[in-house]
């Protein structure tokens, strides 16, 4: 990926978006997942995949406090290493990863998609800001990967015409890192858009 692109994208998506790389782990299974330092690296740049997004349903924490940092949760109490352990030499690695609906802090999910159905013109908003971010990233042909039914079900309603859409399990799901990587894992394995998951 070009540089000129990443930056303008983290300008303009930084606070609600990141990428699906991580620091190496060290002393423990969530150590250096909130280094943003990898960010500086061209070599990191260079292996992005823009045209493979992640997509969540919405912010569960706060406001994301710094550019990239989404998915990328240092604090002991969250399970954003999960990923970075699935989906490590996996060809998912470096997509971009961003949340369907913007600003909306809810840790339930349930209640976030009773709020969409009771405000139905929010659903739309973040619709149209999802397609104007896939426009600027640039790309002809997009898989869409899933962080739960909730999203999966959304993007399936309003996408499914146009992209290729899968599915994985939340990564906030109660399992063992490894359990969470094997599912993910299967569900590459199963799809025909991809040629090899180790």
């Amino acid at each position: 990926m070009k540089y000129e692109l990443f930056d303008e994208i983290t300008k303009k998506y930084g606070y609600w978006s990141s990428w699906a790389i991580w620091g190496n782990v060290s002393d423990s299974p969530k150590s250096n997942v909130g280094d943003l330092t990898i960010f500086q690296d061209k070599k990191n740049i260079d292996i992005l995949k823009p045209n493979i997004i992640l997509v969540g349903l919405n912010i569960s924490r706060g406001a994301i406090k710094e550019p990239l940092a989404n998915f990328h949760d240092k604090r002991s109490e969250a399970t954003d290493f999960k990923i970075r352990y699935a989906l490590r030499e996996t060809p998912i690695w470096g997509a971009y990863m961003t949340d369907l609906i913007k600003d909306y802090d809810q840790k339930e999910s349930g209640k976030v998609i009773k709020h969409l159905r009771q405000n139905t013109e929010l659903v739309f908003e973040n619709i149209n800001i999802f397609e104007k971010e896939l426009q600027d990233l640039q790309q002809e042909n997009y898989i869409l990967i899933a962080f739960g039914r909730d999203v999966y079900s959304l993007l399936k309603k309003y996408f499914k015409e146009r992209f290729k859409i899968l599915h994985i399990p939340h990564y906030a799901s109660y399992c063992s890192k490894e359990r969470y990587r094997e599912q993910v894992l299967q569900v590459l394995n199963e799809s025909s858009l991809f040629n090899t998951a180790k």
